[in-house]
């Protein structure tokens, strides 16, 4: 068993709030638009951290992580990129990947809404954790906590701070 950490869109922005929650997880996952690499850096010195680079990243995010992260955690295959869509309504860039082999867990940014759906027609979970940074037009800012056991979810929260 794992327990996840997932947030996205920080621009730059973490806080001892955030940390708190990083050092209860085994592992972060970032969806992109970083900003500062102080933010990784910073969970990084904490926990193992798996990321990818937003439309917002520079040079060094862009040389650091990649934009599309596929691994497998416990018994899921898990995808991440920052500009992904949701269902049915996916990226053009990733439409036809998603297609052809669709991971058990599908993870966006960008939007800056939270987002937790199925898509049914491809058997896999979306998951966009909103974004956890105070830049944006989001009220709040949000992330999501849960555990993955073999192809199981369990204990899905979201965790909301003021914007």
């Amino acid at each position: 068993m794992k327990k996840i950490l997932l947030l996205s869109d920080t621009h730059s922005y973490i806080d001892d709030a955030i940390l708190k929650h990083v050092k209860a997880a085994d592992e972060v996952w970032h969806a992109g638009d970083i900003g500062d690499l102080e933010v990784t850096d910073k969970i990084k010195a904490l926990k193992p951290l798996r990321a990818v680079y937003g439309n917002i990243d520079g040079t060094e995010a862009r040389a650091e992580f990649p934009l599309h992260n596929r691994f497998m955690c416990e018994g899921m295959d898990i995808w991440i990129t920052h500009i992904g869509g949701y269902p049915p309504k996916y990226n053009a860039t990733v439409k036809k990947a998603l297609a052809q082999n669709p991971p058990d867990i599908f993870i966006v940014g960008h939007s800056h809404i939270l987002k937790v759906m199925p898509d049914k027609k491809l058997n896999l979970l979306h998951m966009n954790p909103g974004a956890a940074g105070k830049h944006g037009f989001h009220k709040v800012r949000t992330m999501l906590r849960f555990k993955i056991e073999g192809k199981t979810i369990k204990d899905l929260e979201v965790i909301e701070f003021d914007a």
